[in-house]
């Protein structure tokens, strides 16, 4: 479910993802490479244009090699997911204090609820950051 909703939030549709998840997995790939790992099989064309796509949304290296391009991720999944994240909060952020207070609140939820340890390591960040803060004298 939440791996649905950050593909659809991102922008990304079910094949782009799928493609998405398989060059992070294995690095640079042809178009046949990409489609030989796939779990249905679909035309090339097909996947050279799911490819494309994400080469024009910036989200994809490609380079000649030979006949073919060879594409690559331009961030690691970690980037990626950390990018997104943080679009998602800023979104929430801008709608002022209600749904900034609205994030907070789901946050410590979610955390609390998925792993206790989760609460420790949001304490933590917290506290780091209130120092970063008070270094630069912004706090």
């Amino acid at each position: 479910m939440i791996r649905l909703w950050k593909n659809r939030a991102a922008g990304l549709g079910h094949l782009e993802a799928k493609v998405m998840e398989i060059l992070w997995r294995n690095g640079e790939s042809t178009v046949n490479d990409v489609a030989a790992k796939l779990t249905r099989p679909l035309a090339y064309t097909t996947v050279m244009t799911t490819l494309d796509r994400l080469f024009k949304k910036g989200l994809l290296d490609r380079r000649k090699s030979e006949r073919a391009f060879a594409y690559s991720p331009r961030l690691s999944r970690r980037e990626w997911e950390e990018k997104q994240a943080g679009e998602v909060v800023a979104e929430f952020l801008a709608g002022g204090k209600p749904s900034g207070e609205l994030l907070i609140s789901c946050l410590v939820d979610a955390a609390g609820d998925h792993d206790k340890a989760l609460l420790d390591e949001l304490e933590k960040s917290i506290r780091k950051k209130r120092r970063e803060l008070q270094k630069r004298g912004k706090a």
